[in-house]
């Protein structure tokens, strides 16, 4: 097994996003690893096609507020520095893509449902990173398993 030396947990701040950051914190601890956390919060415009005829700005604000709060809380509890804690703005995995390699990752976690049918054709965030990304992957399954 690879001894990572950075790894990077990407997590949706979601109630699930703490099994994916017990199993990143075990990582690094076992690998002595440095840990950094990343949330992308992904433009309404991006959700919505581009075409919103209102203006969404004050609510992109108070999305991005939110996610900075709990983003930090989630740091606290890990007892993280703010430079190791990334909030960016975009496609999640395009957003994780660029920062594992700007911070040379080795190891990127991130959280899955391991969804079937239609919802795997249509794809997620960690079937997207699992694709692009230059270093090892791992996918915390999330969500009632069935």
């Amino acid at each position: 097994m690879p001894n990572y030396q950075r790894i990077l947990a990407a997590i949706d701040l979601s109630d699930e996003a703490g099994g994916v950051l017990e199993r990143a914190a075990a990582m690094a601890k076992h690998h002595d690893a440095e840990l950094h956390l990343l949330h992308v919060v992904e433009p309404l415009s991006l959700a919505y096609g581009g075409d919103i005829p209102m203006d969404f700005s004050e609510v992109q604000l108070q999305l991005q507020k939110q996610a900075e709060d709990a983003l930090g809380n989630f740091a606290k509890k890990l007892n993280l520095p703010k430079t190791q804690c990334h909030l960016l703005s975009g496609r999640p995995d395009g957003q994780i893509h660029e920062l594992a390699k700007t911070l040379a990752t080795d190891l990127i976690i991130v959280g899955s449902h391991g969804r079937k049918g239609l919802a795997l054709l249509l794809g997620s965030t960690a079937n997207g990173v699992l694709h692009g990304a230059d270093c090892d992957v791992l996918a915390v399954r999330v969500g009632q398993q069935s």
